[in-house]
């Protein structure tokens, strides 16, 4: 019997597959908890819908994430941070200290779990990369500065 999953099921396929199960298996397990239901014209026409609808905003998001990403390369940051006489800093320079900066000088908000920052503990330019997309990885420098 052929039917529309509805929601994720193990072992047999992820919501909006179309799959081909046993008449027990769906009169007895998949039917009754609205698991899935039968693939008939209606709902395969509505499940291409949804699927295009996807494709569309993934490539949307795409898009934003590359516009950004030529945002961020294009621009300079500067984190202010207490220094030492010898340009050791009093404790680290974080991602979160890094998204700041970037909201501060591109009018932005960038989760700082997507920007990966090697330890920073000294004045100097840093190199920084922020996971804007799953494809997109944008790379920019960080000047540290003593406040």
């Amino acid at each position: 019997m052929k039917l529309v999953l509805f929601s994720d099921v193990k072992a047999l396929g992820r919501k909006g597959d179309i799959v081909d199960v046993a008449d027990g298996y769906a009169r007895n397990f998949l039917l009754p908890r609205k698991l899935a239901g039968e693939a008939d014209k209606g709902a395969l026409a509505q499940i291409e819908a949804q699927h295009k609808a996807q494709a569309r905003r993934e490539a949307n998001e795409l898009a934003e994430a590359k516009a950004l990403a030529v945002r961020i390369e294009g621009a300079k940051f500067a984190v202010r941070a207490k220094a030492g006489g010898n340009g050791k800093l009093f404790g680290a320079v974080t991602n979160a200290d890094v998204a700041s900066a970037i909201a501060g000088a591109l009018s932005i908000e960038i989760d700082r779990h997507k920007i990966e920052v090697d330890q920073i503990k000294a004045l100097g330019s840093y190199s920084v990369e922020i996971k804007l997309h799953k494809s997109v990885v944008a790379k920019t420098k960080v000047d540290v500065v003593a406040a």
